[in-house]
């Protein structure tokens, strides 16, 4: 398939700049029926009416880390985007600038701030791609990223505004436990505990996976053709006691329910052939797109997605390109907020 396939037209007063107070009070478009697409207007404080006792969602725990670091290399200024950890200290980046870098240069990020941080790079690949050694004076690499790091909002926000003290609540789910993301679960932003407990009261259950988002999911897809797109992996895990639940949860008739493409893109990698979903750990760089054959879930819970984004193409592999044009158009026409920050939709096949 082409990727103008899944172009579509979005005003740019519909992109959200922040998230609606209360989070659970933001609107929620229910599409149901694959090829049919039954489409109902609510809010996500209405989402436990519109499951099942049984049913059970998958939330990822990852936490944002204040990823993006700033510095000058002689006189040109550089940007860094941290994306996925290699091992320890030692992180890959995107990075503005990038020619000014070279295998062994040295770039101090401290800023001035109350943390050291040092960066040596080790490794440049294609298309800004910059693999580093971090130097912190024996701090953990987190804490001094929280003191000299910006919370690395989707370049859809940062270019229209400047990022702020609020983001780094903000940009952070209530089930954020495990640093590692540089970018957020935003499907998790709508939930609060005034919804999971009306949720637990009407039977739906809650199991928590883990995979840490690069900045990799707001690269744009540059080739022609869905298949030359090459996806950039990321790192997740499920332990076996969640696998052993989730998989006994399905076989007494109860669904499984991804809050988010980043859950359901591990739960699908971790599936096997049968369905039957398995411990995992390690990268996956699983690409979804139309003619996909489903293993592990039964509906998935998202924000409204860029036009030609490989998520556009992960709703329309699981609900029908048709379906996901019907309801963006419908989305569009009656002003849902879209993005990171945006409105969301529980899509039911």
């Amino acid at each position: 398939m082409l990727v103008d396939d899944f172009d579509f037209h979005l005003p740019e007063d519909r992109i959200a700049l922040r998230p609606v107070i209360p989070r659970d009070s933001a609107r929620l478009l229910t599409v149901r029926g694959r090829d049919v697409g039954v489409l109902d207007d609510l809010h996500f404080s209405d989402l436990p009416g519109q499951l099942r006792p049984g049913d059970v969602l998958v939330v990822n725990d990852t936490r944002v880390i204040p990823a993006q670091l700033f510095a000058k290399v002689g006189e040109a200024a550089i940007g860094v985007t941290l994306h996925k950890r290699e091992t320890g200290n030692r992180w890959w980046s995107f990075v503005k600038n990038a020619r000014r870098l070279k295998p062994g240069t040295r770039v101090d990020f401290s800023q001035g701030g109350s943390a050291m941080l040092i960066g040596e790079v080790i490794e440049k690949a294609d298309e800004g791609g910059v693999l580093w050694q971090f130097e912190t004076a024996g701090q953990p690499l987190e804490s001094a990223l929280h003191s000299v790091g910006e919370m690395p909002l989707p370049p859809y926000i940062a270019r229209r505004r400047d990022i702020d003290a609020q983001d780094f609540s903000d940009y952070q789910t209530l089930h954020a436990a495990k640093d590692g993301a540089v970018a957020a679960p935003t499907a998790g932003l709508h939930f609060t505990p005034r919804l999971w407990s009306a949720l637990h009261a009407a039977g739906i259950s809650r199991e928590t996976v883990t995979l840490h988002v690069g900045a990799g999911t707001f690269l744009p897809v540059k080739a022609d053709r869905i298949e030359d797109h090459q996806m950039h992996a990321e790192w997740g895990s499920i332990d076996d006691q969640t696998a052993l639940r989730l998989n006994a949860a399905r076989a007494t008739g109860g669904r499984i329910i991804a809050v988010g493409t980043t859950s359901l893109r591990l739960l699908e990698s971790a599936a096997d052939k049968g369905g039957a979903i398995r411990a995992f750990s390690g990268d996956t760089s699983i690409f979804i797109t139309p003619g996909y054959r489903w293993k592990a879930i039964d509906g998935l819970i998202t924000n409204f997605h860029l036009p030609r984004s490989t998520l556009f193409m992960l709703v329309s592999a699981l609900m029908g390109l048709d379906v996901m044009r019907k309801a963006y158009a419908h989305a569009i026409e009656n002003e849902y907020r879209f993005y990171s920050y945006g409105d969301g939709s529980l899509l039911l096949p």
